[in-house]
């Protein structure tokens, strides 16, 4: 239960042990964690939005959904029960609400609470938190934890990716980041030009097409695209016991994105011409493979993106959608030329899906003790915990497979040091790295918006307890078993 005491400043603080900052699925699974591992410890969920979900409740294109199964990309604690494996985000929010509700973690959420300030300092052994509640009137409240969870996803939620395309502000129609995708947007029949290759394009072009004249998913560079059956087997339903059905399935597309991602990694070539050969049935005969779905790149260098019964193809097939490949060399307020001499002419809607704006920590500004953090400066110590920042994890999950796998083995261990430091008395754990270190990518993907940005993120190491992510089955192991010793300093 939380507790009020005085802040710094003389005004009241309420205490908690944990702060968790976010509701999002990362951090509704670490509140999970903390009562079912440390119930004797008490929490709070502070979340700036009117509602859980994150990303989920955050977007509103046309058509979102997950790229993962949700068997693992929702939580192992409560079981995915849908037909469907990829759902859209309306599912996932009823999902999470469900979930929320019948573990109570719904009563610990405080909404409309947006962290402007965390500090830390030695001789309190807490962070102290300035936070910004919006209800009637906007007003200053203040926190105190003794740990605070950083499960603030990898991207700004207040601000998209500035997107680098020449001569846009030419263009005299609609310009739509899918971030912000206006509710009152009408873009029946409506020539619509989709700027991207990623999973936000390949999902949108399907749904757009369902209204729109014309739909063109125009891209300097192609993603590989995989049709995906998304119906799970009646007769598996008919013969596997509800109480095994769900863990059956979990293990199932573990082991397949597993063995999928480790296949390619393994068989780039080989992989290549597979995903080729699965494509190539799936077009139709006025759009060719070549140069449209021949990346420059190995498969899972960059994510698959993953067309659920290949809706992707479906949307080209209906002759209402086309690709284009190329570099764009400017706009007029019309068309929009490519460096080849084409054009694309007659659009009314640009949708820019460039990518995201990466950012791990939130615009939250942290201090220890009196110092600023500066995140890119820092290591992360089992892709978990910051590097000289104490009694603080920031949630990662995995870029080669479902994001809340990493998110879950993150929270798990955490909890673990929170154990340690209860049986032994101490008051704080920081990471402390007393060797050199080479820097290697904390995301290991080579997405434009990944590395155009990298240098803000913190960095992994190349040994020791500072490497990024292995796989989930590795990081399984030692989030419940391996050492609390290498690295870490309790006090």
């Amino acid at each position: 239960m939380d507790k009020s005491d005085n802040a710094a400043d003389g005004s009241s603080a309420v205490y908690t042990d944990f702060v968790v900052v976010g509701a999002g699925i990362s951090g509704i699974n670490f509140a999970y964690r903390i009562q079912t591992t440390c119930p004797s410890l008490s929490y709070t969920i502070l979340e700036s939005r009117n509602t859980i979900g994150g990303t989920w409740d955050l977007f509103n294109y046309p058509g979102i959904r997950s790229d993962s199964d949700l068997y693992t990309f929702g939580f192992s604690w409560y079981p995915w029960t849908e037909d469907c494996a990829i759902a859209d985000a309306p599912s996932i929010r009823r999902y999470l609400e469900k979930a929320t509700r019948s573990a109570d973690i719904d009563s610990h959420i405080r909404f409309h609470h947006k962290v402007l300030s965390a500090s830390w300092k030695d001789e309190n052994a807490d962070w102290r938190l300035e936070v910004e509640h919006e209800g009637i009137i906007k007003v200053r409240v203040h926190f105190r934890c003794r740990y605070l969870i950083f499960g603030t996803g990898y991207y700004d939620y207040e601000h998209p990716l500035a997107a680098d395309i020449p001569q846009l502000d030419h263009f005299k129609g609609t310009i739509v980041h899918p971030q912000f995708w206006p509710a009152d947007l009408d873009y029946s029949d409506r020539k619509m030009v989709i700027i991207g290759s990623g999973a936000t394009a390949v999902t949108l072009l399907p749904n757009l097409v369902e209204k729109a004249s014309h739909v063109t998913m125009l891209q300097r560079s192609p993603s590989y695209v995989l049709a995906a059956n998304n119906r799970s087997s009646p007769l598996l339903k008919r013969l596997v016991p509800r109480a095994l059905l769900f863990p059956l399935l979990r293990s199932y597309f573990l082991a397949v994105s597993f063995t999928l991602f480790q296949f390619c990694q393994a068989f780039p070539n080989l992989a290549k011409r597979l995903i080729r050969s699965v494509t190539e049935k799936c077009l139709p005969p006025s759009i060719p493979h070549d140069p449209h779905f021949k990346p420059h790149y190995k498969p899972w260098d960059q994510r698959l993106c993953l067309a659920p019964d290949g809706d992707f193809f479906e949307g080209l097939r209906s002759g209402k959608a086309s690709v284009a490949t190329g570099t764009i060399k400017g706009f007029t307020d019309k068309s929009i030329i490519l460096e080849s001499g084409d054009t694309i002419d007659d659009v009314d809607i640009v949708v820019t899906a460039t990518g995201l704006k990466l950012l791990l920590v939130g615009n939250i500004k942290v201090t220890v003790n009196g110092q600023p953090l500066d995140p890119s400066k820092k290591f992360v110590w089992r892709s978990c915990m910051l590097q000289d920042v104490p009694n603080s994890c920031l949630i990662v999950g995995y870029t080669n497979a479902s994001w809340t796998l990493g998110a879950d083995s993150t929270a798990v261990l955490f909890c673990r040091i929170v154990q340690k430091m209860l049986k032994t008395r101490s008051t704080s754990v920081r990471p402390f790295l007393n060797t050199s270190m080479e820097p290697v990518p904390l995301l290991n993907l080579s997405s434009t918006y990944i590395t155009k940005l990298a240098n803000t993120l913190p960095k992994a190491g190349n040994k020791g307890p500072w490497k990024p992510r292995i796989n989930y089955y590795v990081d399984y192991c030692i989030s419940r078993w391996g050492s609390l010793k290498d690295g870490l300093v309790f006090s």
